[in-house]
């Protein structure tokens, strides 16, 4: 079938955001007497900010009276990271660029929040490359649940086998195979665990890597292979 559009997710995937993550949720949970490690915050990749919050609050077995305070706080202090220190992750604008030679529509379908959305789109200049986003701040459950990307799809007005999508959690890719999407995990350098990453239809070390997929055929053409 003929290829139509290609999904983003964009934490750790369009902008190196992953350890800004770390940084601001080591900093913000300190204040409610959690104390993560770096290691620890891995635990929660893929999270949106309210079950990164919930998911701490249940293991520290915590109150959750300030539990959307905290949210809201992190979310906050990852948007002045980004705005100061935010920079794109190899590959992505000769990514964007050539997908958009060849016509495809270019979506982004995120955990974040629609502001801090934003905030990545206007700190990397991706305006004129996305032709929509989404955020899972306005469905029932974030990923691994598909309910991110499947309105994503109703947006396109496009099947789910007219699109791919790219992850690089494995929580995102569960989302993405479990809404029909044909899949290719793009994992944080250092992350590559492939058992974690079984349900990609790709594994890659990097977006650089994607120009050479021959499933796609690029340049010459963006049919999606079986």
């Amino acid at each position: 079938m003929q290829l139509q559009a290609v999904i983003f997710d964009m934490d750790g995937l369009l902008i190196d955001s992953e350890p800004l993550w770390r940084q601001a949720e080591q900093e913000v949970f300190a204040t409610v007497g959690i104390r993560l490690t770096e290691s620890m915050c891995f635990q929660t990749t893929g999270l949106s900010t309210e079950e990164v919050v919930q998911y701490w609050y249940n293991v520290f077995s915590l109150e959750r009276q300030d539990a959307q305070e905290v949210a809201r706080r992190l979310e906050d202090r990852v948007i002045e990271l980004v705005q100061r220190k935010g920079q794109a992750l190899p590959g992505v604008y000769d990514l964007l660029k050539h997908c958009q030679n060849l016509g495809l529509t270019l979506a982004v379908a995120s955990g974040s929040v629609s502001r801090l959305i934003e905030a990545v789109l206007d700190k990397l200049q991706l305006r004129d490359y996305i032709g929509l986003y989404h955020s899972a701040e306005h469905e029932v459950a974030g990923k691994p649940n598909p309910a991110v990307y499947l309105t994503t799809l109703d947006k396109l007005a496009l099947d789910a086998a007219q699109c791919v999508a790219f992850e690089d959690s494995a929580r995102g890719a569960q989302a993405a195979k479990a809404a029909g999407l044909f899949t290719i995990a793009v994992p944080e350098a250092g992350h590559k665990d492939p058992g974690q990453f079984a349900m990609a239809d790709i594994l890659l070390d990097s977006l650089e890597q994607a120009l050479d997929l021959p499933q796609f055929q690029w340049p010459n053409s963006h049919k999606l292979a079986g």
